[in-house]
């Protein structure tokens, strides 16, 4: 299970903002009451010293197929941005061609030593890409840039970034929500490259995942409100990796204790090395109503860094904090989501789809309980 693996330790994954005098803030606010893969993407901040555009595109219109009886699919495109020297990836705006179906991008960094195994990859698999269900499927990937609901230009500020080494490749993943409709897609993404790497700060972004244990509600019934029933059902559609999730959370963060079900979870990481986070994000599906993320939880200097108490799915951006928060070894992350089985019934996408006691898995019908922690290490 080298994707969750990874997840649990210090990975890099989306781009982040820390505020100072005179540096930007993402722009990611939608219109009230828009559904925001709908809306028009804003114009990129204008360029600042020493960074240049570099668009970048699938290869080629693909129709996505959701395996495995499922309604969703995460496939993986190569690209490559052609860098000869060292650059900086300091800001992304992906562009979701048919936001209809797109419901999240994630971008992988493949370093020069890994290019061979993913164009090797690649062409040993029929068709455009790869399905490739939790992570790259290369190992060695770095989780660079990102786009959820709600987010147009991630902006760095112009000293924190990505190392981009030269002859890196980049894993375009896109997971297609295939419940409500279908049709192709040819989306892209404008990455801001600073070629000028001196006194850069390289960024990365330590996962917090939760455990979902969330069972039917009182008037639900179905082969699926079985734990054991549900768990294979996730592992069925994507595979052992994805499917084992929930059992591996349980173990780390129940600490060898049973699971209890119900609407709100948590997990504790200890903090090994010293940094400093300079924003935070939250990720959840469709039945998520809050999540919160906090430092030294209970102890004295206790500090909430995110705290979003009406969740809502077309409004993930990132968010950086007023002031950058330095850690220390000794110190504990959490990360607190909740929730409601009973939206099954009202979402429209999840109307009709068959009662289920909902753990971890890859699709819209299914539950994540994501913190992003973005931060430099160090101190």
């Amino acid at each position: 299970m080298r994707g969750f693996v990874a997840a649990l330790a210090a990975v890099v994954l989306v781009a982040s903002c820390a505020k100072g005098t005179g540096d930007p803030q993402p722009v990611a606010t939608p219109p009230a009451g828009a559904h925001a893969g709908h809306v028009s993407a804003q114009p990129a901040a204008p360029l600042r010293a020493g960074e240049r555009f570099q668009d970048l595109s699938m290869p080629a219109r693909y129709t996505p197929k959701a395996p495995n009886g499922g309604t969703d699919e995460y496939r993986c495109f190569l690209i490559d941005p052609e860098l000869t020297s060292e650059a900086y990836l300091t800001g992304s705006q992906f562009r979701p061609q048919n936001a209809d179906i797109v419901h999240h991008a994630i971008f992988f960094r493949i370093g020069p030593g890994s290019a061979a195994a993913a164009r090797k990859l690649d062409a040993g698999t029929p068709g455009d890409g790869w399905t490739c269900f939790g992570d790259s499927g290369v190992a060695g990937d770095t989780w660079v840039a990102s786009w959820a609901p709600g987010s147009n230009e991630t902006l760095l500020a112009p000293n924190l970034g990505y190392p981009m080494p030269p002859g890196s490749l980049l894993v375009m993943q896109i997971h297609y929500n295939l419940l409500a409709t279908k049709g192709a897609d040819q989306s892209s993404i404008r990455l801001r490259l600073n070629d000028t790497t001196e006194a850069m700060t390289p960024l990365q972004t330590s996962l917090l995942l939760a455990p979902i244990e969330l069972p039917c509600t009182a008037g639900e019934s179905g082969p699926l409100c079985e734990r054991s029933a549900a768990i294979a059902d996730v592992t069925a559609r994507f595979g052992e990796e994805v499917g084992g999730r929930e059992e591996q959370l349980v173990r780390l963060c129940y600490q060898g204790k049973p699971p209890v079900a119900g609407p709100t979870q948590h997990c504790d990481r200890p903090v090994s090395r010293p940094g400093t986070v300079y924003a935070v994000a939250g990720h959840m599906h469709l039945l998520g109503r809050a999540v919160r993320i906090e430092l030294n939880p209970g102890r004295p200097g206790a500090r909430t860094l995110l705290d979003v108490p009406a969740y809502n799915f077309d409004d993930q951006a990132i968010r950086p904090l007023a002031e950058p928060v330095a850690l220390r070894p000794g110190d504990t992350l959490r990360v607190t989501c909740t929730h409601d089985a009973a939206l099954r019934a009202v979402l429209p996408q999840l109307r009709g789809t068959a009662p289920r006691y909902v753990v971890w898995g890859d699709g819209t019908s299914d539950e994540m309980c994501l913190g992003l922690v973005i931060m430099a290490t160090g101190g």
